[in-house]
């Protein structure tokens, strides 16, 4: 028998409303497995049209939804926080706003998690605006031992896909805001803390790759985040002083390149990082 868990979907007011409804409608009515409840944080006051949206979401499901209101805008990482807090249950799944499940994501994800595990992940398709048209994909890595490996170069997980559980989220001091890697330095320390993970490199997530996707990875802003993260490992005992200098070079240095050849170094990036995670 799987475990009872909370789909957490939070939106703000740049999320679009038709995006919404076919993100959430993947991930509940078309689901195989179905959550035991959905909870939508609404980050900060949104407009009106996607207000309406999520009422029509709350009236309609087929399990039932609550929504957490945040009377202010406070970013990714407190919303998820609050979002945690206010989950019935101790296993959550993530989902954003503008992504599509396939149906099978929770039944498969769900039963690997339940033989122990505390935070399983899986690949994802990357879609621009027809779901359809598959533009790229992102195989995590796989096995304990290699995603500990990985981690301290890259983000082991695709966080739009994740199932995890709450215990072991805020017993690893659950998110803290870094830029756009609040999900990366999660993850860290809740290997490091002893949480077993585990992906499916089976994709299970459509991924939306807006416009300016690439564009917020770059800049001086999430230079300076990269380089805060860095720390961060590196105090935590996470990684070396050379695998920190290692990363400073080649993770910062891809903060300043121009953004043509930023999507093309983020996919070198990540085909490099799965080979030295498989051989170090």
């Amino acid at each position: 028998m799987t475990s009872p868990f909370t789909l957490l979907l939070p939106v703000y007011a740049r999320d679009d409303p038709a995006q919404l409804v076919r993100a959430f409608r993947s991930a509940v009515d078309e689901q195989t497995l179905r959550p035991t409840e959905a909870l939508i944080v609404r980050d900060g006051p949104v407009p009106e049209a996607l207000a309406d949206v999520v009422d029509e979401l709350i009236a309609t499901s087929p399990v039932p939804t609550r929504l957490l209101p945040l009377p202010e805008n406070v970013g990714l990482a407190d919303a998820l926080t609050a979002g945690l807090a206010a989950c019935t249950h101790d296993v959550v799944a993530r989902m954003d706003a503008d992504d599509v499940a396939l149906p099978e994501r929770f039944a498969k994800q769900l039963a690997l998690l339940d033989t122990g595990f505390d935070l399983v992940g899986s690949g994802l398709y990357e879609f621009e605006d027809d779901e359809a048209v598959t533009i790229g994909v992102r195989t995590p890595p796989t096995g304990e031992a290699h995603i500990k490996r990985y981690a301290r170069f890259h983000d082991p997980f695709n966080h739009p896909t994740v199932v995890y559980r709450r215990a072991a989220v805020q017993a690893a001091g659950g998110y803290v805001p870094v830029g756009l890697m609040e999900d990366y330095w999660l993850f860290a320390r809740m290997l490091a803390s002893g949480a077993r993970a585990e992906n499916i490199p089976e994709p299970l997530v459509k991924y939306r790759v807006g416009a300016g996707a690439y564009a917020r990875r770059g800049g001086l802003k999430q230079l300076q985040a990269e380089l805060r993260l860095q720390r961060l490992m590196r105090r935590a005992g996470f990684i070396t002083p050379a695998e920190m200098i290692r990363n400073v070079v080649v993770r910062g240095g891809y903060r300043l390149v121009p953004e043509g050849l930023r999507k093309v170094a983020y996919r070198a990036l990540l085909q490099k990082g799965f080979k030295r995670g498989a051989s170090s």
